[in-house]
């Protein structure tokens, strides 16, 4: 066991497919026979992404509240609870709207707690459709931001788009966390030693990245359904999912990101849209027996006022099949970010 766990910081726009690529990456070292942990990242609570790791059997925590650079000593915090376990590898998923990662997060870690991490190169995941898809000009902001300030970019879904996008000046790889394709090569080649590290501090306009974060509405639900007679988590989500795509694009509200689980005692099913009208990318178990108690999660991006956004989502939950409890509904525009710490340089806060 390590005890100086490598600390792998996976970036990425909202739906770049990061938490699919940490979940296939820790059962490729699984099979080697290391260790892995995780640490989620949000402004709101009720994560989806916590439970399916939690699910799939390893260590999990979150930094719920904040970005990481905002909540700077709580991600310090869960990455020492987790390394006390002994793990041989933390990943850890920044917010998917959040940039200037290594002038807040990397170049903090390594000046302060080099001695307790084995700080791996920061990598930007990219889908490649929606690379070619900026027409939102805050979107495109954002995503320019993570892409400079990158030390390594990774094409996500190869298995869907073949053919490498090129970004000038910038080498890239591609990966696809379903088939398997470039996993275990990104992974020997950010616990090599070898890349740079947090290479670029960016030159940012504060003002213009919170009005940028603050154009997207963050909406995250958790409730409990009891359903007679019993459906399957297919049959609960498939239409739950459908209306709220409907409902949406009816209210002209874009879907950014949407992530729904379920989880039921014949097995847990998510469900994951990047745009309205698209159709779901679904993992877990498609073919789960019908079940009367589900408990839901459903997280949100969406370009639209808070205000619209919630009124959608609490009347799809309110139309769901079965007598719904414990609904707890979390939506509202993310704070401008205040990093705690932020080095202009390499060494210096």
């Amino acid at each position: 066991m390590s005890a100086r766990p490598h600390l792998a910081i996976v970036g990425g726009f909202l739906g770049a497919g990061k938490t699919t690529l940490i979940l296939a990456a820790a059962r490729v070292l699984a099979d080697r026979g290391l260790r892995c942990a995780i640490i989620l990242n949000d402004q709101g609570e009720s994560l989806v992404d916590t439970e399916l790791a939690r699910l799939d059997g390893f260590e999990a925590g979150e930094v719920t509240g904040g970005c990481f650079c905002c909540r700077f000593s709580e991600l310090i915090r869960i990455a020492e609870q987790l390394r006390a376990r002994s793990p041989d590898v933390i990943f850890a998923e920044p917010v998917g709207s959040c940039t200037d990662l290594s002038a807040t997060i990397l170049q903090p870690i390594q000046d302060a707690y080099r001695e307790d991490f084995q700080l791996a190169p920061l990598t930007l995941l990219v889908d490649p459709r929606r690379a070619q898809q900026l027409e939102n000009p805050d979107i495109a902001f954002l995503f320019q931001k993570q892409l400079e300030e990158a030390d390594l970019v990774c094409f996500t879904k190869s298995d869907l788009y073949p053919d490498p996008l090129f970004f000038e000046g910038i080498r890239t790889r591609q990966i696809s966390a379903r088939t398997g394709q470039g996993v275990a090569l990104w992974l020997d080649e950010i616990m090599s030693g070898r890349l740079a590290l947090g290479g670029t501090i960016l030159d940012i306009d504060y003002d213009h990245y919170a009005r940028a974060e603050a154009a997207l509405a963050w909406l995250n639900a958790e409730a409990d359904l009891a359903c007679d007679p019993p459906l399957s988590p297919a049959m609960l989500l498939g239409p739950f999912l459908d209306r709220l795509d409907r409902e949406l694009t009816q209210a002209k509200i874009s879907i950014v990101h949407l992530k729904a689980l379920d989880h039921a005692s014949t097995g847990s099913l998510k469900a994951a849209l990047c745009a309205n009208g698209e159709e779901p990318a679904v993992e877990g178990a498609l073919d789960a027996s019908p079940a009367g108690s589900h408990h839901l999660l459903l997280n949100l991006r969406a370009s639209g006022a808070p205000e619209d956004v919630r009124v959608v989502v609490e009347r799809a939950f309110e139309a769901l099949p079965g007598k719904l409890s414990g609904l707890r509904l979390q939506c509202f525009s993310p704070a401008a970010p205040k990093p705690e710490r932020r080095m202009t340089r390499a060494g210096a806060v």
